[in-house]
């Protein structure tokens, strides 16, 4: 899942007051919302072993059994609790989302900012760029964990790559615009090295552009994850996914679909939260976005 959101101009979020909140508030419903539930969804997982249990223990005499006060999303075919499961399987999907739009951010960051200020740099580093753009990120994960085996670490390498172009183009269309404004051809002309115009002027402007594209990258990393596991080529199959649930429970949908509906429903409400958030960080850095609508 690769987009490539338009420059947009840093806000007066420094500025804030714990008494901007409710105006924030009203005016980005988008922030609040993705932001709280994303917390929520972050705070049950973190918290998983206060109140969620084993998620590895089987009993094979509870087989399939249905919700209850006991288990509350019911057992799976080994006789392990959904619910446990479930809860412990956010903890995958965030890492993986978080750690995989973290890399891409920071390598994109990096690499997109001297491409923006380096002609000859940015020749051959566009050029590698696209080439990499053209790889699925699905069978570049294949690939990669064929060679080395299943593990988080890799996947997240593996998703981390592909999406690493879409953001170093952001990041330099960012600062080839920037690099022409006065305020940087003053501090330039005014003798400031570059290092420092790079920290002072230039990155500013690249930093809420990111975020929007971070949140895009987190969500597609998500879903890519829970698609990798369920074909049995992501994290190995001991640990408790989301994707590894489904892809144990789809031959029992019809005899016992909430070994099924909880982890989907859980992966379908983190993905909409990033996706709120995103979108309503998009609205805030970029005011024009709320006009056109």
């Amino acid at each position: 899942m690769t987009l490539i959101s338009a420059p947009v101009e840093a806000g007066p979020i420094g500025r804030l007051r714990l008494s901007d909140f409710p105006r924030l508030a009203r005016r980005h419903p988008l922030v609040l919302a993705g932001g709280g539930l994303l917390a929520v969804l972050i705070g049950l997982a973190l918290a998983a072993p206060l109140y969620a249990g084993d998620p590895l223990n089987m009993d094979p005499f509870k087989r399939l059994e249905p919700p209850s006060a006991e288990m509350w999303f019911g057992t799976d075919n080994l006789g392990r609790d959904v619910f446990a499961r479930t809860v412990f399987g956010a903890r995958v999907s965030l890492l993986v989302g978080l750690m995989s739009a973290a890399t891409a951010a920071v390598v994109g960051l990096l690499i997109g900012v001297i491409a923006g200020y380096s002609r000859s740099f940015d020749n051959i580093v566009m050029r590698v760029m696209d080439g990499l753009m053209s790889i699925p990120t699905i069978l570049l994960a294949i690939a990669l964990i064929s060679l080395t085996g299943p593990g988080i670490g890799i996947l997240i390498v593996a998703i981390a790559i592909p999406e690493t172009p879409a953001v170093t183009r952001l990041v330099r269309s960012v600062v080839l615009s920037v690099r022409e404004r006065p305020y940087v051809e003053a501090a330039i002309c005014g003798g400031a090295r570059l290092p420092k115009v790079l920290w002072r002027h230039v990155l500013p402007s690249t930093i809420p552009p990111l975020m929007v594209q971070s949140a895009i990258v987190c969500a597609g990393a998500i879903l890519t994850e829970a698609g990798l596991s369920f074909l049995g080529v992501g994290v190995p199959p001991e640990i408790p996914s989301w994707g590894n649930m489904i892809s144990s429970s789809r031959l029992y949908l019809a005899i016992a679909p909430f070994t099924v509906f909880a982890p989907g429903i859980g992966l379908a409400v983190m993905v909409l939260a990033v996706n709120l958030l995103g979108d309503g960080l998009r609205d805030l850095f970029d005011p024009r976005s709320m006009r056109r609508r």
